[in-house]
């Protein structure tokens, strides 16, 4: 069964790729070949792991149980077969196709500016009596609130209400969640065939 899993930004966020740019930004956005942002499905999935697990303990479910539905549905490291076994399988969370298209049609735009229609940068600093600590002045580019980012999600049916409950409990996904980015909203949807 294939969900279609739909999240929204609703405060601005920061889906990090690990990199800085030098004489930029500190912190870079997972871009695509094209410019776009998007989340790695390896990273919703750990997101969607942790709700899980939480989830488990909210329903007081037996360690035994917990541990048995974590595995089921995350499979064990090294698992290869990941479709046949039952075990979720995500996918990239990306813009909207038509979104993409539309940029895309756009003649010239290189992939920083296409990157640049959907981010800002924006500074920090840390603070040490009132006053800005020297040498932590650092920037990010962080991806404008209100956008929507879709991708799937395939998973067995018996499934399905179980993922949707818990795809329902993400709140935060990115870097610098502590200090209000990455607040998500999101939903999953039955893809019908």
């Amino acid at each position: 069964m294939r969900l279609l899993v739909h999240m929204r930004l609703e405060s601005d966020g920061i889906f990090g790729n690990g990199m800085s740019m030098p004489g930029g930004e500190d912190i870079c956005v997972q871009t695509d070949l094209q410019g776009f942002p998007f989340l790695k499905g390896s990273t919703i999935k750990g997101i969607f792991r942790e709700e899980l697990i939480n989830y488990l303990a909210w329903e007081k479910k037996s360690d035994q149980e917990a541990a048995e539905t974590v595995g089921r549905l995350m499979g064990e490291g090294g698992s290869h077969d990941l479709e046949a076994s039952g075990k979720l399988i995500f996918s990239n969370v990306s813009l909207h196709p038509d979104v993409r298209k539309a940029v895309q049609e756009e003649e010239g735009l290189t992939p920083r500016e296409v990157t640049e229609m959907f981010t800002y940068l924006r500074t920090f600093t840390s603070l040490e009596g009132g006053v800005a600590r020297k040498g932590s002045l650092r920037t990010a580019m962080c991806i404008k609130k209100g956008l929507n980012f879709y991708g799937t999600c395939v998973c067995r049916e018996e499934d399905v209400p179980l993922v949707k409950e818990v795809l329902e409990l993400i709140k935060w996904v990115g870097t610098m969640r502590s200090r209000g980015f990455g607040k998500v909203r999101v939903r999953g949807e039955e893809i019908s065939s």
